[in-house]
């Protein structure tokens, strides 16, 4: 391995435009992230067309500030990674072309990385990562629990059955009248309120790791509808802090419940919802209590979400077992989360 291997990392899954330099797949020279909230805001939601137009107006700009804040240039890098699935065909489709693009014309190597693993290995760049481990993975679209022996290898060992917790987070929001996205709303309302309607933990006690919020989902929908059919008051405190309770306990019990059956070093969060306050609390209480001995990473919020300096970090495990790509890849908006 060189002591000074540069990747210029492209990601655009969905509403964040973002480029990243990142050195030796754990050190960020630079991240930058162009939002798209406020575009999405008054729909309620991530609109694809408007997604793709954003990422056409700002990706040249962000290109050129991510070299600038690394002090590199392209001729520099020794390679160009980029999203190449999963997420909305149009979106990635920016990344993607931009990527070979710039790979095509400085004939530098391409890269074409996962989402998910670059969500779990955007740990590395907080501190190196040491194996075996599990990594809970909670995003807008994804629940996963992953158990890695080794840095080649990633085994989906638990999975949501329905809908994901972030995808949840956010009809709860909508539902609740809270502006896009809802899940950080929800997080700090729930931290005022108690869990006072005891929504249902959906499959907590089943001797599985998978998930499924789908049925608390419409519990909590139904029961808010019926007090506005009521005309009774709404306690949106109380109404967050129980549907982020149930929640929190399923995706802790069942992590909880993957330590016991794989023996691991660390616990790693990834993707969007590991930035919510209330499942970084619930996981340290029962690691500290019942797996000591397991060291929980929890990455800045900075990393939570979607950034390129991610990709950048799967990319470098890439460039290593030599996978790159050529000039035929292409947007893999299903791309599936392979185990290997």
């Amino acid at each position: 391995m060189t002591n000074n291997r540069l990747i210029l990392a492209f990601e655009s899954s969905c509403d964040e435009t973002s480029v990243a330099v990142v050195r030796n797949g754990n050190e960020i020279l630079s991240n930058v992230v162009s939002s798209q909230i406020k575009s999405h805001q008054r729909f309620g939601g991530v609109v694809p067309e408007i997604a793709s137009r954003h990422h056409v107006e700002q990706i040249t700009y962000v290109i050129e500030q991510a070299l600038t804040e690394a002090d590199k240039t392209i001729e520099e890098m020794d390679a160009i990674a980029v999203t190449e699935g999963p997420g909305l065909v149009g979106a990635l489709l920016i990344g993607v072309s931009a990527a070979k693009a710039l790979a095509f014309t400085h004939d530098k190597p391409l890269i074409g990385v996962h989402h998910i693993e670059g969500h779990i290995l955007a740990n590395q760049l907080i501190e190196p990562l040491n194996y075996p481990l599990i990594a809970l993975v909670v995003s807008g679209g994804h629940t996963e629990l992953v158990y890695m022996k080794n840095n080649h290898s990633f085994e989906i060992i638990g999975e949501t059955r329905d809908d994901a917790a972030g995808e949840a987070y956010d009809k709860v929001g909508r539902t609740m009248g809270l502006t896009y996205p809802g899940g950080a709303k929800i997080d700090q309302l729930a931290a005022e309120g108690e869990d006072t309607y005891n929504f249902p933990r959906a499959m907590l006690h089943e001797d599985n790791l998978d998930f499924s919020f789908s049925g608390l989902k419409s519990a909590f929908i139904n029961t808010i509808h019926n007090k506005e059919q009521r005309n009774e008051p709404i306690d949106k405190a109380n109404f967050a802090a129980s549907f982020q309770a149930a929640v929190v306990d399923v995706l802790v019990g069942k992590t909880m419940r993957a330590l016991e059956k794989y023996p691991v070093k660390q616990l790693l969060m990834a993707g969007g919802v590991a930035a919510n306050q209330g499942l970084r609390t619930g996981l340290t209480v029962a690691l500290t209590e019942r797996f000591p001995d397991v060291k929980l990473i929890i990455p800045p919020l900075s990393l939570c979400g979607d950034n390129a300096a991610m990709i950048g970090a799967a990319a470098d495990m890439l460039f290593e077992q030599g996978e790159f790509r050529g000039m035929d890849m292409n947007a893999r908006p299903g791309f599936m989360f392979e185990q290997h």
